[in-house]
């Protein structure tokens, strides 16, 4: 096991992914952030909530996307789904779409084909904590990363919300 962002790290780390999101997308009023569940939740919930201790007097559009019955593997695996609550219209909005880890691609795939039954969104970002740039199987870059690393195969990346860290295992 190796720590990948210690709880200090995690914390700057956040504070300039928010921050670099507020530097390209204020004030706000074209923009939406999706969580993606269940993972990407809890990292959007602590962008948007610094968003809105820096910004307290703006509406901000924020909403959690469950993807469940999107993924190409649903139908291998039981699965238990999370709720979807988009409370805004996101015909012709910019969305940021956020998770906890990119890897192979292929939930940032079904998300987008979740979000696209929602509406036409004008452009779509993906905000990630932790971009594994290698093993890649879809063709899909994050706008925003917090860390970027290599890992192999067998390795895993795993975000505890508890300590706060991410390991590598």
């Amino acid at each position: 096991m190796k720590t990948i962002l210690a709880p200090d790290q995690l914390r700057l780390t956040i504070q300039r992914l928010t921050h670099q999101l507020i530097e390209n997308h204020h004030p706000f009023s074209d923009t939406v952030f999706v969580g993606l569940q269940p993972r990407g939740v809890a990292l959007a919930d602590l962008i948007i909530g610094q968003i809105r201790d820096i910004y307290p007097e703006m509406a901000i559009s924020y909403g959690q996307l469950d993807i469940t019955f999107y993924r190409d593997d649903a139908h291998k695996q039981l699965l238990l789904a999370s709720q979807t609550h988009l409370p805004f219209a996101i015909e012709n909005k910019k969305v940021v779409l956020i998770d906890d880890v990119l890897y192979t691609g292929r939930t940032i795939r079904a998300a987008m084909d979740a979000l696209i039954d929602f509406g036409r969104p004008a452009k779509v970002e993906l905000c990630v904590l932790v971009d594994r740039r290698f093993n890649r199987q879809l063709p899909i870059q994050p706008d925003y990363a917090g860390k970027i690393i290599d890992s192999i195969l067998e390795q895993k990346v795993t975000v505890d919300w508890s300590r706060p860290e991410v390991v590598l295992y």
